[in-house]
């Protein structure tokens, strides 16, 4: 008889459930997405108004402290938003254990990368003036 017989479910099942982080994880993806909510169409909005003013007109309206902190805000909150979602699709769809912590730390380096080269061109421009 092998010893697999012998084995409540409790037992059977034990490191195969919830790792107790699925209720933090979900209120953090809710929270970005409703700052998203509320900074993306502020950031469509200026993006599209200024459209028309050209090149140093957008660098004028970047320079100013209240439109390169909404920029950059709206970046960190993106980028905040995909690593969770991506954390989310890679942890569902990967099997391999190597892969899919390669990916999920690739996915925390990718969003990192994003939102340290959207703050470093708006603090450039905005120290520029």
């Amino acid at each position: 008889m092998s010893q697999g017989q012998f084995l409540t479910p409790t037992k059977t099942a034990r490191g195969l459930g919830s790792a107790k982080s699925g209720t933090a994880h979900h209120i953090r993806l809710r929270v970005a997405a409703l700052a998203l909510l509320v900074l993306v169409p502020l950031a469509l909005y200026a993006v599209i108004s200024i459209s028309s003013a050209g090149y140093d007109g957008a660098r004028a309206w970047v320079a100013q402290p209240l439109h390169a902190t909404l920029l950059i805000l709206t970046a960190g909150a993106v980028s905040y938003h995909m690593r969770l979602g991506m954390q989310v699709i890679i942890e569902d769809y990967i099997a391999k254990t190597g892969m899919r912590t390669t990916l999920l730390i690739l996915n925390t380096f990718a969003a990192i990368a994003m939102f340290v080269a959207v703050a470093m061109a708006v603090v450039q421009i905005w120290i520029a003036g």
